[in-house]
């Protein structure tokens, strides 16, 4: 054999154990991807979150008070988390998600929220005395009155929704 075969010899030896070298992690990664669109084509990636508005009240302020809460109920249907970032309303003043605190001497504490989670698969729950909408009230309001929300989230569209106002011991039916 001539020095040149040699080296032919050589270099194809060279080009087909770097192909066999290569081969392992492109099948690996093929096969990789091939189960992961499968994985998602059937629906396990999980889906994207999908809120509805099961229960929206507000309660009925004491003696004139200019200030009551407002507590929804959000159902999310879909697999992933979400988060409230907030609530508007276009006949009530300012509005704010507050929560309740305990305080070293047991009783609690009221504190501004910036969000609350969806979770998915679950419900976000609000009530008077944890986690709730406070509401500044222009007008007064008269029980059973439809009040119109708009609430805010960080990956859904914004959800509108009537609250329905309620004496205070009636926020949950």
């Amino acid at each position: 054999m001539t020095d040149s075969t040699h080296r032919s010899a050589g270099i194809r030896r060279s080009v087909t154990a770097l192909a066999r070298a290569a081969l392992a992690p492109v099948a690996a990664s093929a096969l990789a991807l091939a189960g992961l669109t499968a994985w998602t084509a059937v629906g396990a990636a999980g889906s994207q979150p999908r809120l509805d508005v099961i229960a929206a009240r507000v309660l009925l302020p004491f003696n004139g008070n200019e200030v009551t809460a407002a507590v929804f109920r959000i159902r999310n249907t879909g697999d992933a988390d979400d988060e409230l970032t907030g609530v508007t309303s276009p006949v009530m003043g300012s509005a704010m998600l507050t929560g309740d605190s305990p305080t070293q001497e047991g009783a609690a504490r009221m504190r501004m929220v910036d969000t609350a989670t969806v979770p998915g698969r679950g419900e976000l729950a609000m009530s008077p005395y944890g986690l709730d909408v406070m509401v500044e009230v222009r007008e007064p309001l008269r029980e059973g009155q439809e009040i119109p929300f708009v609430l805010h989230f960080r990956d859904s569209e914004r959800i509108r929704t009537m609250a329905v106002v309620v004496r205070p011991g009636d926020w949950t039916s």
